[in-house]
């Protein structure tokens, strides 16, 4: 079914072209365009990070050096920097976003089903952000401190799978605790947040949502202890209470009961101190549903090192949130990829095998599998000594 096309062209082909379409139609991408379309953008922008380019010279060159498998490849327009770099700095970067969030409700419910560490029937999301520093002679419009620039990716992340649900970039000077107000709230979920989201207004309301969170407390945080339910220490539970806020504004901002749980971390000899508005899961299991949030910074981690997202190919806001967009599309069409053709590598694998093979032509699938893990048997020759 694949003879003759290449490895990125039958990427592509778990792509939405329609869906594509729709996003460009909304925004007005295409308007008055007649080589480069959006969707030749989406492609090379889509190249550059399979294959790690890191500049418009270096996706121009690779791509004219292959100039005759372009058309098979689904380029309809000639691949110059100067024409991407245009495109990069007007077309609309809510083109790719939204498109990235039809990939994203793909692969959400693609690993809907996927297996939960803590055997949990609710959604599991973790929510943080990751600061990406940027020069503030070029990128002036990041406002973030005096001596440089920076834009926040705030990320919710579906522990299920560790598919991001939403993504919100802004500038580095826009606080965390302010992406709340931006999440539609889902009944029953469990949202774990570290202590930058500590705000008992939005805590409160994600109480109202009738969904829970968990959190930790910091130091100046004064609670009333209304009593105390029996813990196994062995756990690592030290303490697990009911209590109130004791603060007047904050008792006014949170009226409710709370749950407060002091949990020593064998591991790392810390003591952590949660709180939470969940008062049915076991103490143990809280603590290690905050363990769980640390997926994020894995995710972080990953796109940062395996993404080109940390230098990128314009200076203005839309081409700067366009590259972002379009590499959390890759990464999660490699996710959808995974789940699809069943395979058990990892991700990072993926990625390095694709990198490597975008203009060969076997079957993803082949292509995808013809790594042998096994070692070689060793067949008992040695080298021989040079000096005997």
């Amino acid at each position: 079914m694949n003879t003759g096309k290449t490895i990125f062209a039958q990427l592509m082909e778990f792509l939405s072209q329609y869906e594509f379409q729709k996003c460009v139609k909304r925004y007005g991408g295409d308007h008055k365009v007649k080589t480069f379309s959006c969707w030749d953008q989406f492609l090379c922008m889509a190249f550059a990070q399979l294959t790690y380019r890191e500049s418009l010279r270096d996706i121009e060159v690779c791509l004219r050096v292959s100039e005759s498998k372009l058309y098979h490849m689904g380029f309809r327009g000639l691949v110059s920097r100067n024409t991407l770099a245009n495109a990069n700095c007007v077309r609309d970067w809510r083109i790719y976003a939204d498109f990235a969030k039809v990939l994203i409700a793909e692969a959400r419910a693609l690993y809907s089903k996927e297996e939960f560490a803590l055997e949990l029937e609710a959604t599991v999301y973790a929510l943080d952000s990751s600061t990406i520093d940027l020069c503030l002679s070029l990128f002036p419009w990041a406002t973030f401190r005096k001596t440089k620039s920076a834009v926040k990716m705030h990320t919710l992340l579906d522990l299920r799978g560790n598919i991001p649900s939403v993504v919100i970039i802004t500038d580095g000077k826009v606080h965390d605790v302010n992406i709340i107000d931006q999440l539609l709230i889902e009944a029953g979920a469990v949202y774990i947040v570290d202590r930058a989201y500590l705000d008992f207004v939005r805590l409160y309301r994600i109480d109202q949502s009738k969904a829970f969170f968990v959190t930790r407390t910091k130091r100046n945080t004064q609670v009333k202890r209304l009593y105390s339910r029996v813990v196994d220490k062995t756990t690592g539970v030290q303490c697990d209470q009911v209590v109130r806020l004791k603060n007047l504004d904050s008792k006014k901002d949170y009226p409710d009961k709370l749950r407060r749980i002091r949990y020593f971390d064998a591991e790392k000899k810390k003591r952590l101190v949660f709180l939470t508005n969940n008062f049915e899961l076991p103490a143990e299991k809280i603590a290690q549903l905050y363990r769980s949030r640390w997926q994020v910074e894995l995710f972080f981690k990953w796109v940062k090192q395996h993404l080109r997202i940390k230098k990128f190919l314009g200076n203005s806001e839309n081409a700067v949130k366009t590259q972002i967009w379009i590499a959390i599309s890759i990464y999660v069409l490699i996710a959808i990829i995974k789940k699809r053709m069943r395979l058990d590598r990892s991700l990072y694998t993926i990625l390095q095998i694709l990198s490597v093979t975008l203009f060969e032509k076997p079957p993803l699938l082949q292509a995808l599998s013809m790594i042998d893990n096994k070692k070689q048997e060793d067949d008992g020759r040695r080298q021989l000594d040079l000096f005997d």
